[in-house]
């Protein structure tokens, strides 16, 4: 069965470097992308009938010995090379969605989400996010606790407790995503700040058991029906590998038992495929240097892999 893309008729793709993992203290999620698309990756989605090509935006840069663990004053780590890496990206994803083209980018860790996600809300401020995460990034440097910005992205979009924000992160429109274009899938490890936020702003959020109760097919319809329930508006994915359980994704950087199955992960993304409305996707926190042994980076990147496949059309049958 045929996915037709609504907004891709073509079908071209841009598949994004983002090799970045200042957003948290953990080294080797920069290795992602190298490891991704070794691979094979692109290969496997021209084979799915997609024209691509690959940007490197953060090439030049040399982030990995910028990291710091100096906080400023609200207690986060690395504001600067977080913005600068964002703004790299940001431009990258915008320009792929101006030229017609896909943007797939692979992380890399979950802080990149904030420059994603604003080209995408750039490009069409309609643009509906499906967060897949087992945590729901939505911290604010006020709430966080651990001052890794990767627990950030989403806040800064939202304009919550903007007066913690470092005055780097002024160039990002405050309040761009409204709480009616984002739902959650997945959650299982969230903050009682994040808690807090996510009740105080109505944003549909559907954890782990929410997925036992309804299924993964039910909780991905409740998810779209809260945020675009005509099923006309585009729609970004950003997807964090450790939504599904460690057993099967064990190489990433921040794990916590009893999250999806492979097949569950897999689902949400075919089912997106499905609507025709995919506009922009993520795939973020590979990180090879945390696997005991070759067969654990090999799991988690290939599930990385098949996320990207299932999104951009290859069905079981």
């Amino acid at each position: 069965m045929s996915v037709q893309y609504k907004y891709y008729p073509t079908k071209k793709a841009t598949i994004i470097s983002a090799p970045f993992s200042g957003g948290q203290p953990k080294g080797g999620v920069e290795l992602g992308p190298e490891f991704i698309l070794k691979s094979g990756f692109e290969k496997q989605i021209n084979d799915l009938g997609w024209e691509t090509k690959l940007d490197f935006p953060l090439d030049g840069t040399d982030f990995e010995n910028a990291k710091t663990d100096d906080k400023d004053s609200f207690g986060v780590k690395n504001t600067a090379i977080v913005n600068d890496c964002n703004k790299r990206i940001s431009s990258a994803v915008l320009n792929s969605l101006k030229d017609g083209r896909l943007p797939v980018t692979v992380g890399g860790d979950h802080s990149i989400g904030t420059g994603t996600l604003l080209a995408a809300l750039q490009h069409n401020p309609d643009t509906c996010i499906l967060w897949i995460d087992a945590h729901a990034d939505i911290n604010s440097p006020k709430t966080s606790d651990s001052g890794n910005l990767h627990g950030c992205p989403v806040s800064f979009l939202m304009g919550i407790d903007k007066e913690s924000y470092p005055p780097e992160f002024d160039w990002i429109p405050s309040g761009i995503l409204k709480s009616n274009r984002i739902a959650y899938i997945g959650l299982r490890d969230v903050d009682d700040g994040e808690k807090k936020i996510l009740r105080e702003n109505n944003i549909p959020a559907f954890s782990m058991y929410h997925i036992d109760k309804y299924g993964i097919g039910k909780v991905v319809d409740m998810a779209l029906d809260k945020i675009n329930p005509d099923r006309n508006l585009p729609i970004h994915v950003s997807y964090d590998v450790d939504a599904i359980d460690p057993s099967f994704v064990p190489a990433t950087g921040t794990r916590v038992e009893g999250g999806l199955t492979l097949r569950e992960g897999l689902f949400i993304v075919e089912e997106i495929a499905q609507t025709g409305l995919l506009n922009s996707l993520d795939i973020v926190e590979t990180n090879p240097s945390l696997a005991e042994h070759d067969g654990h980076i090999l799991d988690t990147v290939s599930a990385a892999c098949a996320i990207g496949r299932c999104a951009l059309g290859q069905t079981l049958l």
